[in-house]
């Protein structure tokens, strides 16, 4: 496909969050019709571009250029609390300030192309985490901006959900920017990607598919690191020689001199090299001693044409056991874990001596009003005096 005029510019766009710089001096410009990944470590600013594209964030210093006819959507990464609540009619009708007379007909057409089958007068809430992801596409879709914005997409799509997507854009004609960490599913359709560097705040724009990029960087960080282990072997075996002329004649010390300053022109070229993202360090989970099994599971519920349905199985838990629960999306696999979690499932029991640890798709057992360590604090079963009173 090809590429038009410019229809986003970065120049020179720094932007702090609480005095912690994230963008530094970042330079980049994406032409109509082009697809680009932006890759780069957690907290190197990927969410934080979107944000500031679509106005939510305020640049500290330098320009963002886009045109005044241009629209933009964004397939956010969950829904807001206060459009849980909604009709799916209702929902979509709220991405357009003004009233749309066909928008029964432009729901129908967008909910095909992201695989969703569901009445208008569904409420949002009522939707599975995979029918969630997959109509906040559909809220960007609707509204046929001219730049899509798409943070994680194929989280929580099914493999039919991912390859819908994938085929919609390889065939979407606007421009589109996608944050995802599936390989294969960015190197199907971009042609460009910006690569964020959470240390040095830097943005580098490369032109290619996303594995050809990938590899185009690992060259580089290899050229990198041997010019710099050059220049250090220089640097140390002029440091060898100062140290011996500094210690002879006046004449020997100027020569010192000069090398010292031969040291500083190789320091200076050193390159700043793209370091490993940093690791959550280990920790260890306690062990419980439950001798008798942890789980038993009789029957399940499941949705099939929007109607619930039992099925029966025979399924024991004991300890060290893994259970993958699978199928598409909406058939009811985060509803029949919650219902677990909870002793909601009737034909499921959790022995009542084993302590439950629960991660939702929708994080919705966060209080987004605490920090990290509030929210972490007040789970906790045993509190020691330090996290109760604090240190000294």
């Amino acid at each position: 496909m090809e590429h038009g005029e410019v229809i986003l510019r970065f120049n020179k766009v720094s932007f702090n969050f609480k005095d912690k710089p994230i963008l530094v001096d970042t330079d980049f410009s994406i032409r109509r019709n082009a697809k680009i990944t932006i890759m780069g470590q957690n907290g190197a600013g990927k969410s934080t571009i979107f944000k500031l594209i679509t106005k939510t964030l305020k640049v500290d210093s330098g320009e963002i250029s886009i045109p005044k006819d241009a629209t933009i959507g964004i397939a956010l990464q969950m829904i807001p609390k206060d459009q849980l609540d909604l009709t799916l009619l209702k929902f979509f009708e709220s991405a357009f300030k003004e009233k749309i007379y066909d928008i029964e007909k432009r729901i129908k057409n967008v909910m095909e192309i992201v695989n969703l089958n569901l009445p208008i007068n569904k409420e949002v809430k009522d939707l599975s985490g995979g029918q969630k992801a997959r109509l906040l596409l559909a809220f960007a879709l609707i509204q046929n901006p001219d730049i899509l914005l798409l943070d994680e997409p194929t989280n929580n799509l099914d493999k039919d959900g991912i390859a819908h997507l994938t085929q919609f854009l390889m065939n979407y004609k606007k421009t589109c920017v996608v944050i995802s960490h599936d390989a294969n599913f960015l190197n199907s359709f971009t042609d460009g990607v910006l690569n964020l560097d959470v240390f040095t705040h830097k943005v580098e724009q490369f032109v290619g598919d996303y594995y050809s990029v990938v590899n185009q960087i690992a060259i580089q960080l290899e050229k990198d690191r041997m010019k710099n282990s050059r220049l250090q072997k220089e640097v140390t075996s002029t440091n060898v020689k100062i140290n011996f002329f500094k210690k002879k004649s006046a004449q020997m010390n100027k020569l010192a001199k000069k090398l010292e300053k031969k040291v500083d022109e190789s320091q200076s070229q050193v390159v700043e090299v793209r370091k490993e993202e940093r690791t959550i360090k280990d920790f260890i989970i306690e062990e419980q001693h439950i001798p008798r099994p942890l789980a038993q599971i009789e029957s399940v519920t499941i949705l099939k044409n929007h109607k619930l349905t039992s099925k029966k199985v025979e399924l024991t838990l004991r300890k060290k056991d893994k259970l993958l629960i699978a199928g598409p999306n909406g058939i009811g696999k985060s509803t029949f874990l919650k219902s677990l979690v909870s002793g909601k499932e009737n034909g499921c029991k959790i022995d009542p001596d084993v302590k439950v640890g629960y991660y939702s798709q929708d994080f919705s057992e966060l209080n987004f009003e605490e920090t990290a360590y509030e929210a972490l604090f007040n789970v906790m079963e045993e509190k020691s005096p330090k996290d109760l009173y604090g240190t000294a």
